[in-house]
């Protein structure tokens, strides 16, 4: 995930808007108690989700992993009025960590949890989304992106976390043994060959796709 200088990051959030005391607080505690915290998405591409939600003013999100609740609340942070973000997430225990800090958000009757696999309940929504944000099991994400592109409305973003994967994805021996860097690197040529989307990889974090449907 070090793709850029340590003080250049560190530049770049001091001059970037303010991290809010609900994400520190939530940063912290993630880092304190929950396993892998560094899966959390944190102030810098918190803020970049917040704002490419408040451009478009979605009605519906979807978000595929939740973990303990930062991005979801920082794309609800752009939601129409009336809008609904609906995130999913394989982990029980993670269900009452990210459900408090929903309602100390003030977002919590926006904000709806569902436990389970992500691809069978997918496969259950009748709903059309103007974003979705894809961060969970690597393996899945070209699966994600079959189940939810005919459910996008024209002009909905499509955004993926770790699409760069710690830089595995230029690893030859990576490529051909880890099914994480081969999931990845085929997720990232289906997204740039399809013609329903045009996309770019920000090398923001661990690699941002962000995609728009086009038709």
């Amino acid at each position: 995930m070090d793709f850029i200088d340590k003080k250049l990051l560190a530049y770049c959030e001091d001059h970037s808007s303010a991290e809010s005391e609900l994400l520190k607080n939530l940063n912290r505690e993630t880092y304190a108690n929950v396993l892998h915290p560094r899966m959390l998405s944190g102030h810098l591409q918190g803020k970049i989700l917040s704002l490419f939600s408040k451009l478009i003013c979605p009605k519906n999100i979807l978000e595929i992993g939740t973990y303990t609740g930062y991005s979801a609340i920082c794309l609800a942070e752009g939601l129409a009025e009336n809008g609904k973000l609906i995130t999913i997430d394989c982990n029980a225990e993670l269900e009452l960590m990210a459900n408090k800090y929903f309602e100390k958000s003030g977002m919590k009757n926006k904000i709806q949890m569902i436990i389970g696999d992500a691809v069978n309940i997918i496969k259950t929504l009748d709903v059309n989304f103007d974003l979705v944000f894809i961060d969970a099991d690597k393996t899945s994400y070209s699966r994600y992106f079959d189940l939810v592109i005919d459910k996008m409305n024209t002009g909905a973003l499509l955004i993926a976390d770790n699409v760069l994967w710690n830089g595995k994805i230029l690893n030859e021996s990576d490529l051909k043994k880890d099914a994480d860097t081969q999931a990845i690197n085929s997720f990232n040529q289906k997204i740039k060959s399809d013609v329903r989307v045009e996309n770019i990889i920000l090398p923001v974090r661990d690699g941002l796709m962000v995609a728009r449907k086009i038709n």
